[in-house]
């Protein structure tokens, strides 16, 4: 599987359904018919794309905007940011301040700011589509997920539990430090919070 069909079925589990769970669903149907080495690729490009955003600037992001500060929080926020399609993906990826133009952020951030509670659906997370590979795995191929974690170790996978960023580490709550490395996003609370 290229990163086009993994981006294609992330996409299409979007589009085809409604709410998180029927999206795992979605997919799991998909990829318990695959085989072994593509439920692996499959595993493959959700670590990738991890990689790409766990990182101190997304984090920085991602507290910013109150969307959550802590070490669960972020790594699910990894895969809530998958789960928004290769397009959004790739260009929060590379610019973390544009996180604070996508939509679902922003209507997720006037909410908070009108104290209006988000729906377990809302939540910018997607803990679960980290785990959907070894669901099918497990079922498609009968061996338990130490071999899928092989499989990726054997890949060069280094697998982590919690955000591992690899670039500079900065104070999250500095606020000057916030507001010079991510402009954007400071500028929007600022004008949303008064």
């Amino acid at each position: 599987m290229g990163v086009d069909e993994f981006w294609l079925l992330i996409e299409q589990s979007a589009r085809e359904t409604t709410g998180k769970e029927a999206r795992l669903e979605w997919l799991h149907e998909r990829l318990v018919q695959r085989s072994a080495e593509e439920i692996v690729d499959f595993d493959a490009w959700i670590l990738t794309a991890r990689r790409k955003v766990d990182t101190w600037l997304m984090w920085g992001a991602v507290r910013a905007l109150y969307l959550d500060g802590s070490d669960d929080g972020f790594w699910y926020f990894q895969m809530w940011l998958v789960g928004q399609g290769r397009e959004t993906f790739e260009r929060v990826a590379r610019e973390p301040d544009a996180l604070v133009d996508v939509p679902a952020v922003q209507r997720l951030v006037v909410m908070a700011r009108n104290r209006q509670t988000w729906t377990n659906d809302d939540w910018p997370t997607f803990e679960s589509l980290a785990y959907v590979a070894v669901k099918a795995w497990d079922q498609a191929t009968g061996k338990g997920h130490e071999e899928l974690a092989d499989a990726l170790e054997s890949r060069g996978f280094e697998l982590f539990a919690l955000p591992n960023p690899t670039d500079e580490a900065w104070e999250l709550d500095n606020a000057e430090e916030s507001a010079r490395r991510l402009p954007r996003i400071n500028r929007y609370m600022r004008e949303l919070y008064g």
